[in-house]
């Protein structure tokens, strides 16, 4: 029982550091293509991922996964798309403010203070567009990514498996260390 708690936590590791991956991917394209920004880190990390992204899809999938999965008639579906929306912008935006103030704390600002440009925001730390785009983004990880993420994770060794997530937790551990250092 406690092993297979150990290796749930191990791939859950995984998936957010996959999805820490994508969102940094995510914000870089948005950065460098749609807003022709050019490049900056996006993160308050060192390395090309975005914890925030890795935490809410971890908080998407343990609320949302499941039921994403049962087989229901397609009327049923659509209002199962329609509340995995719903749920993944609440979530997120909820996510998201709190972790604008923990930030503001430890580092003394915010990477996305930019919400303040969006007619709909509160103190530019949550805005509407933003959430939209998060419910978009949360539907498309629930049923698109997280089910070829699950295969890919699920095909991993027991060793295997320890190695890659031991060395990501690694990582990201001297990566936080760093942040707060410098």
């Amino acid at each position: 029982m406690k092993l297979r708690k150990i290796k749930k936590l191990r791939k859950y590791f995984i998936f957010f550091m996959m999805y820490g991956v994508v969102g940094w991917l995510y914000e870089v394209f948005l950065e460098v293509v749609v807003y022709k920004w050019g490049f900056s880190n996006r993160g308050v990390l060192f390395g090309p991922y975005l914890p925030i992204y890795g935490f809410g899809a971890l908080v998407f999938i343990i609320l949302f996964y499941e039921f994403s999965q049962k087989k229901q008639p397609f009327f049923k579906k659509i209002a199962s798309i329609i509340i995995v929306f719903l749920g993944c912008a609440f979530a997120a935006t909820l996510i998201e403010l709190v972790t604008s103030y923990i930030l503001e704390i430890i580092t003394g600002s915010w990477p996305w203070q930019t919400y303040t440009d969006y007619t709909y925001n509160f103190q530019g730390r949550i805005a509407l567009s933003p959430s939209v785009r998060f419910g978009l983004g949360g539907v498309f990880f629930i049923y698109v990514l997280q089910p070829n993420f699950e295969k890919i994770v699920n095909s991993f060794s027991e060793k295997n498996l320890v190695i890659i997530s031991s060395s990501l937790f690694i990582i990201v551990f001297l990566d936080f260390l760093f942040m707060l250092l410098f």
